[in-house]
């Protein structure tokens, strides 16, 4: 049978991507408290694909997969990105595995239980002899604007946000540290269930604790600072705001923390 894939390219153009994206399959992943814990992830897999070939064989990127019990640690990962260049032929293979994971959150006050989603990802770099791993985690949280509350004789406007916490490092880091982090930087954690006491305290604490993107983005970032673990980061903070228009933002990146390069 004719291998469409395999033929010359005349177009003398290489590319750094090609593969399969947004493929949703089961996986099981480690969870700090309970060992491990199963959930739906959606997936990317590529190649880098040379310019004397037409295409790539996708079947190909599945039946690797179907190799694996996917359960999401450095060593399975590692294992999927040299056989997806073991079996395409390629010089750079990289898998992304983004997922929802549920913890058991109990509320302020009446402690009553319920989960909370946050949103992670896994992403594994396999090119030459090197392969590196990156995790990060969506934190939803609530903040409450310094300047409203400076400026107003009563009240002062608060939102939701979201905190991004993406890092590079050479050990494992659990997704259930990385949340305390982001969310005891911000002016409250979200919860799911709420009664009417813990409702009064989650508004009275944000109101004492007022932060900025910026501040909420700093705070996170000396604590990640101090990890001799964490080889890199990146901290991102938006803020869904109440009364404009527009959403606040603010960034860190640890390769950028003294000031000397702008991008």
């Amino acid at each position: 049978m004719r291998d469409v894939q395999n033929e010359p390219d005349s177009r003398n153009i290489n590319l750094k991507h090609v593969g399969i994206k947004k493929l949703r399959y089961p996986i099981t992943v480690l969870d700090k408290k309970n060992g491990k814990q199963h959930t739906i992830g959606t997936i990317n897999m590529f190649v880098d694909l040379p310019k004397h070939f037409r295409g790539t064989h996708m079947s190909r990127f599945l039946e690797v997969l179907n190799k694996y019990h996917l359960k999401l640690e450095p060593k399975i990962v590692e294992k999927i990105l040299e056989d997806l260049k073991s079996s395409l032929n390629a010089e750079r293979a990289k898998l992304e595995i983004e997922f929802p994971y549920f913890l058991k959150k109990a509320a302020p006050v009446t402690k009553i239980e319920s989960y909370m989603e946050y949103v992670c990802k896994f992403t594994g770099i396999a090119e030459k002899s090197n392969c590196n791993f990156f995790i990060s985690v969506e934190i939803p949280i609530q903040t409450l604007c310094p300047c409203s509350k400076e400026i107003s004789e009563y009240n002062a406007h608060n939102q939701r946000a979201k905190i991004k916490i993406e890092i590079e490092s050479s050990e494992l880091i659990w997704f259930e540290d990385l949340i305390e982090i982001g969310e005891s930087s911000a002016s409250v954690p979200l919860f799911t269930l709420l009664k009417r006491p813990d409702e009064k305290y989650i508004t009275e604490t944000a109101y004492n604790n007022p932060k900025f993107v910026e501040d909420v983005a700093r705070d996170i970032a000396l604590k990640l600072s101090s990890d001799e673990r964490i080889k890199w980061f990146r901290i991102e903070v938006e803020s869904y705001e109440s009364i404009h228009a527009h959403n606040a933002y603010a960034c860190v990146d640890s390769k950028y923390l003294e000031g000397e390069h702008y991008e």
